[in-house]
């Protein structure tokens, strides 16, 4: 990738006197301005990347899923789990997966 397409490249940085609300590191410039009402809340950089690899990626997210008898409303076949608590009185609309997806 090249520098033109590297918006990082060109982001102004601004300069100041900050501390670090978790380990309380000089911090002399950051990429953004910051709000001086949430200058308390600022990290460095390396409590910064440990927030983040400390916290859940979307991925990892786990939904719930909702055991029950119905079937496929198109095909007859048997669902057991479903990731949404079906409507009651509507069970007679859910679909399989590949009923769903055709």
């Amino acid at each position: 990738m090249s520098d033109e397409n590297n918006s990082r490249v060109d982001r102004p940085k601004f300069q100041g006197n900050w501390k670090c609300s978790q380990c309380a590191t000089d911090i002399t410039e950051l990429p953004f301005e910051p709000d001086p009402a949430r200058e308390s809340q600022l990290l460095c950089l390396d409590c910064h990347k440990q927030k983040m690899a400390d916290r859940p990626r979307r991925n990892d997210f786990q939904r719930r899923k909702y055991q029950g008898n119905w079937k496929c409303s198109q095909c007859r076949t048997a669902i057991t789990e479903l990731p949404f608590q079906p409507t009651p009185g509507r069970e007679d609309t859910l679909m399989c997966r590949d009923c769903y997806k055709k």
